[in-house]
């Protein structure tokens, strides 16, 4: 790692003799190795540049970064940085019962073990390892004596708690051990309900992050209240299913981005691909959410307003993922603070403009605030006032009213300050708003996971990954074709081919079968996963007629050719059985990224 250094700082200085730029900036290559590890540098040793260390899985570098600054390393390098194992918050604070082994510190693999002392009752995680994110696997173990109005709440590990009555109104305090910042509730209150206000609390350290698994999986339950329907309207669980879409929802979604300088110009492209994912993917489903994008550092840049998005008629949504995309690095200019107060007041202002222009409207709409930042609030003010004011202008100080606004936030890189975004989210229901992540590639693996449009029950037509060059997924060009069988009473087999229309019901050509066939005698083949599907009714067209204009000359007569089979079970969608887009739905509409006001019967 010395030669490698050495080899770039060489390197660095002599472009700068090449460009004619002054040697002096430069920062200096020693003592900057660390044990284990290795380091990269944003802009070589120049001025500005910032040098990040990495660790292998399980360790955390004893100094994050450092940055050339006048030509000095801020912090300054006055030993060699070391890679540390990552260890895990001290279970030891697990109440009326047995933790085994009892130690100092647990690291990274270590398990523990618990149970409950006579006369409570055990729930939670019986066993849990220290995870190489500096969590612990599984839930916290509690063992409870089920007296009280409220479950015993628990004391996750790394905190102490305050408060051993769980009757309603009756408080808990959470507090994390040094050096450890609480994310979650740090109070919560014993409901009439018998649950829980807030959310459970977690202690992180510096090193601790969530993983694309963990955070994909609570970002889409949260979103499950604001994004689900039911498949074709049956109570069937939709297999690999993340996130839905409310049927006849109202639903705003703002999306800001932090563009600082702490974001250089190659992450800052990943950034705006992860963000036009998030919302193509989110657009395949039946609601058409409204958005409103901004970028922000010092200032704040609107790629679209709320207001612009709803009323606009030369913008769809294509055209909006296109203008994300278009806009450059360099159009926000020196602005080089991280002013997330500002981003938030931006917000604000949108949301005001449409309580004014319509009331009612907005008191009937979901509010989603999606905010992604790599850095701490470094100008504007605390942004918290600004975010408590959305609360109060969504919410109306009506309790009723707080599942109408959710405010998530995505921190992502080593500077994030998780302790000030605590106070930026929204805190209920145990769900969790607030992820750490270490980086653009894990916050795109969990958009990844999230949202899955290949199993999408609401989606039609072409999955759109189906040619991948091999012969495994030739069906996905077709997914909505149905091969049906009708067995005829001597034995012989007539075959038939019909379109998946919705979960339960094939369309086919009423012409596939002859008088006396009946449903019993009817199968249908999907792919190799489904096949002898059986089908409940066979419904042709009350006016098909093959003979009906025989007086007439004409032998054959196949107006109203159509008939519906319906299945006795639903099917489970896939990126191979998906149903055939229809005209004039919001499916077809979804697929071919339409808003609700594009989507008319002529577009579609």
């Amino acid at each position: 790692m010395e030669y490698e250094a050495l080899h770039l700082f060489i390197l660095a200085n002599l472009c700068a003799l090449i460009t004619g730029a002054p040697t002096s900036t430069l920062c200096s290559n020693e003592n900057l190795d660390i044990s284990m590890g290795r380091f990269s540098l944003s802009n070589g040793f120049s001025e500005g540049s910032i040098l990040r260390y990495t660790c292998p899985e399980g360790y955390y570098p004893s100094v994050k970064s450092r940055q050339c600054k006048n030509g000095r390393w801020d912090p300054k390098p006055t030993r060699k940085t070391q890679c540390k194992m990552v260890t895990c918050p001290d279970p030891r604070g697990f109440e009326n019962g047995e933790v085994y082994p009892y130690q100092q510190r647990y690291f990274v693999n270590n398990t523990t073990s618990y149970s409950c002392q006579s006369g409570y009752t055990f729930s939670g995680s019986v066993s849990r390892i220290c995870q190489p994110n500096g969590k612990w696997s599984g839930g916290t173990p509690i063992c409870g004596r089920n007296s009280d109005h409220c479950p015993d709440p628990g004391v996750p590990p790394g905190t102490t708690r305050s408060g051993n009555m769980f009757n309603i109104d009756d408080k808990v305090t959470y507090n994390c051990e040094s050096k450890l910042i609480l994310i979650g509730s740090r109070e919560r209150v014993c409901q009439e309900s018998g649950l829980w206000s807030g959310t459970e609390p977690e202690c992180y350290a510096d090193f601790t992050y969530d993983t694309p698994e963990e955070a994909s999986e609570s970002f889409s339950s949260s979103l499950k209240t604001n994004l689900q329907v039911s498949q074709q309207d049956e109570e069937i669980v939709q297999q690999g299913k993340r996130i839905t879409v409310n049927k006849g929802g109202k639903l705003d979604i703002y999306i800001a981005l932090d563009v600082s300088d702490s974001i250089d110009e190659k992450e800052f492209e990943k950034a705006k691909g992860v963000i036009s994912k998030l919302i193509e993917k989110i657009s395949y489903y039946e609601v058409s959410p409204n958005y409103e994008i901004l970028i922000f550092a010092t200032d704040v840049t609107r790629i679209v307003t709320m207001r612009d998005f709803k009323i606009g008629q030369k913008d769809n949504l294509l055209q909006i993922l296109n203008k994300l995309g278009d806009f450059k690095y360099s159009s926000k200019g020196k602005r080089t603070g991280t002013n997330i107060a500002k981003a938030y007041w931006s917000i604000y202002e949108s949301m005001l403009i449409e309580k004014e222009i319509d009331k009612k409207s907005f008191l009937e709409t979901q509010h989603i605030v999606i905010l992604f930042s790599d850095g701490q609030a470094n100008m504007g003010g605390n942004p918290k006032p600004k975010v408590d004011q959305i609360k109060d202008l969504v919410i109306q100080k009506d309790p009723s009213r707080e599942e109408k606004l959710d405010l998530y936030v995505f921190g992502m890189g080593d500077d994030v300050n998780a302790e000030d975004i605590n106070h930026f989210k929204t805190d209920r229901g145990n769900e969790k708003f607030f992820f750490k992540l270490r980086d653009l590639h894990d916050l795109k693996e969990t958009f990844d996971t999230m949202i899955d449009e290949g199993t999408s029950v609401k989606l039609c037509g072409l999955y759109k990954d189906y040619d991948d060059g091999s012969n495994s997924h030739k069906r996905r060009q077709y997914p909505w074709l149905a091969k049906i069988s009708v067995t005829r009473s001597d034995g012989t087999i007539s075959k038939c081919i019909g379109s998946l229309v919705t979960s339960t019901f094939i369309l086919t050509a009423a012409h596939c079968f002859k008088f006396g066939d009946t449903a019993d005698r009817i199968t249908v083949d999907m792919e190799s996963k489904s096949k002898g599907i059986k089908v409940k009714e066979y419904i042709p067209h009350p006016s098909y007629n093959v003979a009906a204009k025989r007086d007439k000359g004409i032998s054959e007569y196949y107006e109203f050719d159509i008939a519906l089979l319906q299945l006795e079970d639903p099917v489970i969608m896939s990126p191979d059985i998906r149903p055939i887009c229809i005209p004039c739905t919001k499916e077809t509409s979804g697929a071919l990224k339409l808003s609700d006001r594009e989507g008319t019967c002529k577009k579609t």
